[in-house]
């Protein structure tokens, strides 16, 4: 429910603390200016490294910086990075601070980082320069005269927080493990990233595939700056399948399978999701008569969906790094005015003939029955119901899988019902203590991410994975939208809070 308009270390890893461990003490008067850096090759292999700098400032409060240093050696590049505007000229590196991080009061500290190149040798940049000055953790003063000295209450931090890039090469092949996603070694793996809209209106608003807007190498580099790991494709059943509008049937199909291709090459696993579907539905809320697929249906039909899974498993067998979400936000309950909840379950799970839908119901059970019968051995998400906020009852009525690869989908917007901690900790938990769980959608109405903050917060500790909506520039103005444009530019604050969360975040 939304509201629309890993790297192998080749070598060791490297730290540089530019710091003395020495705090200064001044008059309230004086401007003082002094900085601590920590600099880290967090991971090196042939060609290639991630560095990650921390900053303290240990002077006056500053309301923007700009760090500054010089590579050692000339074949040391930065490529990309993340938390700063970053820019090279020669062997001079400048990273500029954003809105987000800009402020930093006296002993405040920030993280930034980068994908870097190097050829020779990966030498530790020597000296580091914070709005000029340089950072050897001692204080001057321009009017005070030499610094006093005390001992530090606290010491500058030696380890930046995690920050691991998408691994290069391809998206890994998954299967589930118990309660976890995990790849073909068997190591854990959260999805961390974005929903990419529009694949759900493309054929039937006149608006061009995407949305018009780009799905190609520079799009998928700008996602990669964020740390994105996993990028959820909402479809369209019409469009698939060729039932109306353009492009549809083979030009649409291909144009997923373009984008899927490039995501996987680029280390990102896509997430097909099913969006919107046919069928009239003229019940309670939300009401959706337009037999296509023009908007969200309550459930599914058993006279196209299956076919369009059948479809799309046949598309992408073989390819385990892609994964299937079966039907987006199913409200059978809504549907039958919540008068018979376990009525609502058994919909969900077996279709058939339910309460205030008026046409035969494909059930989950029939889905993930049409996508094994293709022998395709892809994750599968099965959605709850409420909009996919209601977990409550998803392991009683769970299809059946004979291949054991089902992951629970949850959604979560701040204008839902479970929208507190102990909601999660009642609802949610025990689902995640026995199956996967993905938060396929999170977000919230407004441009803050007060919200996005603490439901991430309680998946972090969950260790559950999550793409939030969405990566479209379609202004912030209602909420839920984080970017300005495909280059990959932030929208205040939602953009900028949830970009800066994924750069930290251990996947």
């Amino acid at each position: 429910m939304k509201r629309r308009p890993a790297l192998l270390a080749a070598g060791a890893v490297s730290t540089l603390v530019v710091a003395g461990l020495v705090a200064s003490t001044y008059p309230a008067s004086a401007a003082t200016a002094g900085c601590s850096v920590t600099y880290t090759v967090q991971s090196q292999w042939s060609g290639g490294f991630t560095g990650n700098i921390s900053i303290t400032n240990l002077g006056s409060p500053v309301p923007s910086w700009t760090l500054t240093f010089d590579f050692p050696d000339p074949n040391q590049r930065v490529s990309q990075g993340w938390s700063a505007t970053w820019s090279q000229s020669g062997a001079r590196v400048s990273a500029a601070s954003l809105g987000w991080n800009g402020s930093l009061g006296t002993g405040g500290s920030t993280a930034i980082g980068f994908v870097g190149s190097w050829s020779g040798t990966n030498t530790v940049p020597a000296s580091f320069a914070l709005n000029g000055t340089t950072c050897t953790g001692a204080i001057t003063s321009p009017s005070a005269g030499p610094p006093t000295t005390t001992p530090p209450t606290t010491a500058p931090p030696t380890t930046p927080p995690p920050s691991t890039p998408p691994p290069a090469g391809a998206a890994p092949a998954l299967r589930v493990s118990g309660n976890r996603l995990v790849t073909a070694a068997g190591a854990t793996y959260r999805l961390l990233g974005v929903n990419r809209a529009s694949g759900e209106f493309a054929c039937v608003q006149g608006k061009g595939m995407w949305d018009s807007g780009p799905v190609d190498q520079a799009s998928v580099d700008a996602m990669k700056t964020w740390n994105i790991r996993a990028v959820r494709i909402p479809l369209n059943e019409d469009c698939w399948l060729g039932l109306s509008g353009t492009p549809s049937g083979a030009t649409y199909q291909q144009a997923v399978k373009d984008y899927v291709n490039l995501l996987v090459a680029n280390g990102i696993n896509p997430i097909l999701d099913l969006h919107w579907t046919h069928g009239s539905y003229t019940g309670n809320i939300s009401a959706c008569a337009d037999v296509n697929a023009t908007c969200q249906k309550p459930m599914p039909s058993r006279q196209y969906t299956p076919r369009f899974w059948t479809g799309v498993a046949n598309a992408f067998k073989g390819n385990d790094a892609v994964l299937f979400d079966l039907f987006n936000e199913p409200y059978p309950d809504a549907a039958n005015n919540w008068s018979d909840m376990s009525a609502a379950w058994r919909c969900l799970r077996d279709g058939g003939t339910c309460t205030g839908i008026g046409y035969e119901v494909a059930g989950m059970q029939d889905l993930v029955d049409a996508v094994r019968a293709t022998g395709a051995g892809n994750v599968l998400l099965v959605a709850g119901l409420t909009w996919t906020n209601d977990l409550t009852q998803w392991l009683t009525y769970k299809p059946t899988d004979p291949r054991g690869n089902i992951v629970a989908s949850w959604h979560s917007y701040n204008f839902n019902a479970c929208v507190t901690e102990p909601c999660w900790n009642s609802q949610l938990a025990p689902v995640a203590a026995q199956v996967p769980v993905h938060a396929g959608e999170i977000g919230q109405d407004t441009c803050a991410h007060d919200y996005l903050d603490r439901v991430m917060t309680w998946l972090d500790s969950q260790r559950i994975g999550y793409t939030a909506w969405t990566w479209n520039p379609w202004g912030c103005s209602g909420g839920n939208v984080l970017i300005q444009d495909y280059d990959g530019t932030p929208t205040s604050t939602y953009g900028e809070g949830y970009r800066a969360h994924l750069l930290t975040v251990t996947p």
